[in-house]
């Protein structure tokens, strides 16, 4: 009996979940706090603003996308990152050292060992296919010396050193043997002296010809454009001017060639996996 007398006492009942609300017994061992899943008509938890959240964390921003660094030390070659440019033009300064020193006597013995004229490509065509390619005509400070280190290491870094070599090759085979047979044929019509079969021919400027008409392949249009028009403007200037139209054409054919590689260029440069040519 209570104090006052007016009943029985009533047992004490312990507060249960809020109406409409199903308790849940969690595991053993688990916290509410703790991220996962939790049971099915568990209330959910409230985050740290107030918000009720069943474990899952909410992601913030991703980090910013990183800006693109101008690196202009790419536009020259690596032994590493272009080996085929690097040591080609190794070489080829090598070969200017002895073109700009040596005695002209054995200058002129080299280079006409080296032409691919057509008295030469009949007897020995592979010989003289390489050899002419490793002089520089003009020298290390020629436009063709200076386009074949960026236009070879920026085509390099987008097909890899093998691919690139062999663009170079078929620009430099295919537009000599399309400037010289001609000149073989004239003579056997009685068109040209015969002088004609042994005049002197050697150079990159087949091979980077066709590397710049490649090149321009892989550019963006801002690029392109650029880069066929000032080839095709020192082209047809040299044309025009009728010092050499023999080997102009020549040139002339070799940037055509490698624009005519675009669409092998391109799956090349897709199936390296290069980043984008801008």
């Amino acid at each position: 009996m209570p104090p006052d007398g007016t009943g029985p006492l009533a047992p004490a009942v312990a507060p249960g979940p809020p109406t409409g609300v199903t308790a849940v017994t969690l595991p053993e061992g688990v916290l509410p706090s703790e991220g996962g899943p939790l049971p099915a008509g568990a209330p959910g938890q409230r985050g740290p603003c107030g918000i009720a959240s069943r474990g899952r964390r909410k992601s913030g921003p991703g980090p910013a996308p990183r800006r693109r660094v101008p690196r202009p030390w790419r536009l020259l070659p690596t032994p590493t990152g272009t080996p085929f440019t690097f040591t080609y033009a190794v070489l080829l300064c090598a070969t200017s050292l002895i073109y700009a020193h040596a005695d002209p006597a054995v200058v002129h013995a080299l280079l006409q060992g080296s032409s691919t004229d057509v008295a030469h490509l009949v007897r020995t065509p592979e010989l003289v296919l390489v050899g002419s390619a490793l002089w520089v005509a003009g020298g290390v400070a020629s436009p063709f010396a200076i386009g074949f280190v960026l236009v070879l290491t920026a085509l390099e870094r987008r097909i890899g050193g093998l691919r690139t070599a062999g663009v170079f090759l078929l620009g430099h085979v295919l537009a000599t043997l399309a400037t010289e047979v001609p000149v073989g044929l004239a003579v056997l019509a009685g068109h040209l002296p015969d002088s004609s079969l042994h005049r002197l021919d050697y150079g990159v400027s087949f091979g980077v010809a066709a590397g710049a008409g490649a090149l321009a392949g892989l550019l963006p249009p801002w690029l392109r454009v650029p880069l066929l028009a000032a080839s095709g403007a020192m082209i047809l200037q040299d044309l025009l001017a009728f010092t050499d139209p023999l080997t102009n054409w020549g040139h002339l054919i070799a940037l055509t060639i490698g624009i005519a590689t675009w669409p092998l260029v391109r799956h090349w440069h897709t199936m390296r996996g290069a980043p984008s040519a801008g």
